[in-house]
């Protein structure tokens, strides 16, 4: 193999992105047979498939290496261009970004903006749990990612931003109703919790320490966003474990109240990125970096 056709490389981005090979084929606007042809080229190109024809459709170990190469290719060809090319227009740069629920939404966001609004920048938010966030930017499917991983990945520098606290929460309400006698193993049977999804098992690991109850054998929604679980603890349909920063107004409120005072759980938060990270990219880490650093240690 002498060199890469990155004109394949796009099209398997495209694919992976699109997650159809139809729409694929509109957003390079060729036909469906030529997004596979040149898939099947690329294929041929490296002696191994790229990816796997499955729902969803992933990228191969080699397909991984081959998207995480193309998107550090992107990277410097954007900060290139407006330097060689006169009068070149600051073309949208397409940022990929892995985050759990809860940085994004008591603390992230407000790292960000400021750079969206000062350049043309198209964010591409991946919301997963703090424990596979790390899994994005092994696989290429981003540049950075926030982890509760401590060990930077080949290719990848890390570095630690903070704390998040969690502590257990509901309304008064729902203490009333559910533990008037107390939070205990009995009462707990009974009180709705509420995790993200099935592979969140933070509230699971957490009722099983300090009361010794198994998941599956209490009720439990699943509900994947941070601020919904805010709404059910207020609602009173719910006790959750919830970053303090995040209900801070609730707590003075009395909307919310802490239902277990003499114990919390802490999460240290971690940013992962391509070490030969430049222009714009560099600017969206170390505002990453300045605000959780900031935010997470107050």
């Amino acid at each position: 193999m002498n060199h890469l056709d990155y004109k394949l490389l796009y099209a398997l981005s495209i694919v992976i992105k699109q997650q159809s090979f139809e729409k694929a084929a509109d957003v390079l606007c060729i036909t469906q047979p030529a997004v596979s042809q040149r898939i099947k080229q690329l294929e041929q190109l490296v002696a191994q498939p790229v990816l796997i024809r499955s729902q969803p459709i992933v990228a191969t170990e080699l397909g991984k290496k081959l998207l995480s190469h193309y998107q550090q290719v992107q990277q410097l060809e954007a900060e290139l261009l407006p330097q060689i090319i006169l009068d070149q227009p600051e073309s949208t740069l397409t940022v990929n970004l892995a985050t759990n629920a809860d940085s994004l939404a008591t603390w992230l966001i407000g790292a960000l903006t400021p750079l969206i609004n000062q350049h043309p920048i198209e964010l591409n938010l991946i919301v997963a749990d703090e424990s596979r966030t790390l899994d994005k930017l092994k696989d290429g499917e981003v540049f950075g990612a926030i982890s509760l991983n401590d060990k930077a990945v080949s290719g990848c520098e890390v570095t630690q931003l903070g704390t998040m606290e969690y502590i257990l929460v509901a309304s008064p309400e729902f203490k009333q109703k559910y533990f008037t006698n107390g939070i205990n193993q009995q009462s707990l049977k009974y009180a709705p919790g509420a995790a993200f999804d099935q592979k969140d098992d933070m509230h699971i690991k957490f009722i099983e320490q300090h009361f010794d109850l198994k998941g599956g054998s209490y009720p439990c929604h699943t509900v994947r966003s941070s601020e919904a679980f805010v709404e059910l603890v207020k609602q009173g349909a719910a006790y959750s474990l919830i970053p303090k920063l995040q209900i801070k107004n609730e707590l003075v409120s009395g909307d919310i109240i802490n239902i277990l005072p003499n114990i919390k759980l802490t999460q240290t938060l971690y940013w992962h990125r391509w070490v030969l990270v430049k222009g714009v990219y560099k600017q969206i880490s170390e505002a990453i970096m300045l605000t959780g650093k900031t935010i997470l240690n107050s």
